[in-house]
């Protein structure tokens, strides 16, 4: 299997007045790369894109060295690719085992066993195989998040695209998850967007952030993390002036922010650079 490299370059996308990308450029490969940033970022418009089920305004667009933006391209990139979005729509009256079957249909998996086999392979790999004869309508809503991961992963594909795929899950299902993630990125390249800081700490080699269409930050987990080197302290009362503050369970204050002389610094997590970043930005434009 290749590297599964995706380029966009100068990407743009617009809804009529509002902007939802703009100038985004990116190069992802082999491994996996979470996604984060707020409501309205733009994250799911540009997994859209790179699931060829919408088309950029502006800019150019590398898949898998193929180009989604011409029919044949866009063809030869579905049948490479897995794509899980926000919001499955996944046929009630269906068995589990019918769905991802019917899959593999649209994935052009022509020979019956064959493609029997391989709806059997993925539903064992997301932890449904005692549950793939129950009607859709039946199952629980982790269960159906995992089917619908379950249909991605029909035909083995180059490159995973993931919208929120741990929604619904729970504890012991998201350890499966970051498990079998953990394994698929191996070999492959997989976009998981998320706004769970602590599987992209978990799971990720590398991070995207945006915000307002654009990209606020592409590095590592811990490049993300050390943003906030010096801005992380402890105090037993939420600090004034700190652009976040919370309490923990051993009952002190975490505060993000500038912190005053001989604060008492903590080491900084991924969600502290995440937040000084957003929260930043916005300072700054506030102050402006």
């Amino acid at each position: 299997m290749g590297t599964g490299q995706v380029t966009l370059t100068d990407i743009g996308v617009r809804y009529g007045r509002r902007t939802a990308l703009r100038d985004v450029s990116l190069r992802l490969g082999r491994g996996v790369t979470g996604l984060l940033g707020p409501n309205g970022a733009g994250k799911t418009t540009l997994l859209r894109v790179l699931a060829t089920a919408s088309g950029p305004d502006t800019g150019t667009l590398s898949v898998l060295g193929l180009d989604p933006l011409t029919p044949a391209g866009r063809r030869a990139v579905r049948r490479r690719l897995g794509h899980l979005p926000q919001n499955p729509g996944l046929p009630a009256h269906f068995t589990a085992f019918e769905f991802v079957d019917y899959v593999g249909i649209l994935k052009e998996i022509g020979d019956r066993e064959i493609r029997r086999t391989e709806a059997r392979r993925v539903l064992e790999a997301v932890g449904l195989t005692a549950d793939r004869g129950r009607r859709i309508r039946k199952l629980s809503g982790g269960m159906r998040q995992r089917v619908a991961l379950a249909a991605a992963l029909v035909g083995d594909p180059e490159l995973l695209v993931l919208d929120e795929p741990t929604v619904g899950l729970d504890p012991e299902q998201r350890l499966r998850f970051r498990e079998l993630v953990t394994g698929l990125g191996d070999d492959r390249t997989v976009l998981l967007s998320t706004h769970q800081t602590e599987d992209v700490a978990a799971l990720c080699q590398n991070v995207v952030v945006l915000d307002h269409g654009t990209v606020k930050f592409h590095g590592t987990p811990a490049e993300l993390a050390l943003l906030a080197r010096g801005r992380v302290w402890s105090s037993g009362k939420r600090a004034d002036g700190a652009l976040a503050a919370w309490r923990t369970g051993a009952g002190a204050f975490r505060n993000i922010g500038t912190p005053p002389t001989g604060a008492d610094l903590l080491e900084p997590t991924i969600e502290d650079g995440y937040l000084l970043l957003l929260d930043g930005d916005r300072e700054g434009a506030d102050a402006g």
